[in-house]
């Protein structure tokens, strides 16, 4: 059943690395930071001026994002949803958060809309697409077998 996921289980093996690599940036710059290393703690002062502050948000928006794609994958999987399609859905998701990771690291600013936000908001609309659809799969499924 999983041979026909093969692109989609790998999309998802490059979220989740793409996450552990934000963990690790996260961890070593924040032990880095002038003033003293705290624990768990992110001075709330910072701004999207410090790189310690832009590394800890991005990861901790990818926590936030992955948990409905993660599910909603193994849902599809599970109950044989379009392999090409959800495959096309993962793999849109995990390059624009790479592209929303970098832009992110490289963009110091607290204007927001910025550029990473078309990257962050097209993660977030094939997860509301994805949600949906699945949905309706799900749905005729249940009703017409």
């Amino acid at each position: 059943m999983f041979e026909v996921y093969q692109s989609s289980l790998i999309g998802l093996w490059l979220i989740l690395a793409t996450i552990m690599i934000q963990a690790m940036v996260a961890i070593r710059v924040h032990r880095r930071q002038k003033g003293g290393y705290k624990p768990g703690i992110v001075d709330p002062s910072l701004d999207h001026s410090s790189f310690v502050f832009r590394t800890h948000r991005t990861f901790q928006n990818s926590i936030e994002n992955i948990i409905p794609m993660l599910g909603m994958s193994v849902i599809a999987m599970l109950s044989e949803y379009s392999a090409s399609r959800l495959s096309t859905i993962i793999w849109i998701y995990a390059i624009s958060r790479i592209i929303y990771m970098i832009l992110y690291y490289k963009i110091a600013t607290n204007k927001n809309p910025s550029k990473r936000s078309i990257f962050w908001a097209i993660g977030f609309l094939v997860n509301v697409y994805l949600i949906v659809d699945l949905g309706f799969y799900l749905l005729a499924s249940y009703l017409y077998g």
